[in-house]
């Protein structure tokens, strides 16, 4: 494989190691967050100079022990206009920043990505390139707002070709899709994934029972969710599953780690079934509390039904099920298949109904002495193709060719 270092003398010298990465995220209250932060630490490990450009709305954050940089422009959050006064901030702010600096390379996302169309002449005289990084493609389209967003991505793809370049997607699917969508050049994509740190997520640093014993979930077997908790992800059909399963396991417990618009239908549909006590729903952690969560569970779960909005995705809370050898009970999708393919860590549901779903949980609890043995392959699965060094070696690998 041809090394960043022998490129980067080829071409410019330490410049090309000069990073800045534009983000709408908000750093005080986006949880996905990590994925940017563990790329950007990985990238300064291996000599990159890192800068990211992202908001807050009222805590500050750093991070610890990095040589990251992080920018955050204090905004308070209002939807729309907070996006919109992030852009021009950054549209008069980053010129300097180009001149100051001179980056070998300003990484993007959709969001800002027009604003390529302002900063395009700069890049000639400070020989940045501009990257448009997509992490993922719109989804969850069910309103006004979601559609402007999808309408923006268009947009923002349509510009591309003329603005930016390069493009890095999440998955070689997603690839070829917006290279057929878009009729782009396949050689200008390049591809880096969902990673996890396997030693932040290390089984043997957690004791999952006393966590089960502080929550109350001794005896009980754990089907854990964690993440954003909305209608389209198969958690409203996961919670008529556990209903289904009360009268003949009645010890199964679905326990979910986060936020989102459909926690008060579930809440609804628990008192509804009279299973509140079997659904139990705690607030968005930190990062790194997440594996202490994940180490108390029997299988998670990742019901995500065979919809456009996932077909694409490398869904992170499975490689961190995996990483904590933890077996996943998943959806029969190519997100899905892409990262566990046969291996005995991923049971995959036959579809996604509530019946479909119940069905894959008795089959856990039947085999839960097991459960142990096939998870550990999940470890392996991470360990070789998903850890954060190797993804951050294969965007290396791609910036060191544009």
């Amino acid at each position: 494989m041809l090394t960043l270092t022998s490129s980067v003398k080829k071409q410019g010298g330490l410049s090309r190691k000069r990073v800045v990465w534009i983000t709408f995220t908000r750093f005080d209250s986006f949880l996905h967050k990590s994925s940017l932060i563990e790329i950007s630490k990985r990238l300064a490990e291996h000599g990159f100079d890192v800068e990211v450009f992202a908001q807050r709305s009222k805590k500050r954050f750093h991070v610890a022990n990095s040589h990251v940089r992080l920018r955050l422009v204090p905004l308070m959050y209002f939807p729309i206009v907070t996006p919109f006064l992030f852009a021009i901030a950054m549209i008069l702010l980053l010129p300097f920043v180009m001149a100051r600096r001179r980056p070998g390379f300003i990484m993007m996302e959709p969001g800002p990505s027009a604003l390529a169309v302002v900063w395009k002449p700069l890049t000639y005289l400070s020989k940045s390139k501009i990257v448009l990084d997509i992490r993922s493609t719109p989804v969850e389209i069910t309103n006004h707002r979601a559609s402007l967003v999808a309408l923006w991505f268009d947009i923002a793809m349509g510009l591309a070709k003329s603005t930016v370049n390069g493009i890095t997607t999440l998955t070689d699917s997603m690839k070829r899709e917006l290279c057929h969508r878009f009729r782009i050049d396949p050689a200008f994509v390049g591809v880096f994934t969902s990673g996890v740190s396997p030693t932040l997520f290390e089984p043997r640093r957690y004791n999952g029972m006393d966590m089960r014993r502080k929550i109350g979930l001794d005896g009980k077997f754990v089907v854990f969710y964690h993440g954003n908790i909305s209608a389209r992800r198969g958690i409203i059909e996961a919670v008529e599953a556990v209903s289904l399963l009360k009268d003949d396991h009645p010890d199964v417990t679905f326990f979910l780690l986060g936020n989102g618009p459909a926690v008060p239908a579930v809440c609804r549909i628990a008192k509804e079934r009279g299973i509140q006590d079997k659904v139990i729903i705690h607030d968005s952690v930190e990062y790194d509390e997440v594996p202490k969560y994940i180490a108390m569970c029997d299988v998670g779960i990742v019901p995500l039904p065979d919809l456009p909005d996932w077909r694409h995705q490398c869904p992170l809370k499975l490689l961190e099920y995996f990483s904590m050898e933890k077996v996943a009970i998943v959806s029969d999708i190519p997100a899905h298949r892409q990262v566990a393919g046969r291996s005995a860590c991923g049971i995959y549901l036959r579809g996604t109904s509530p019946g479909e779903i119940a069905m894959a949980i008795r089959y856990a609890l039947e085999n839960k002495s097991l459960l142990g043995e096939w998870g550990s392959c999940g470890r392996t699965i991470v360990n070789e193709k998903y850890n954060w060094d190797k993804v951050a070696e294969d965007l290396e690998d791609y910036l060191a060719r544009l």
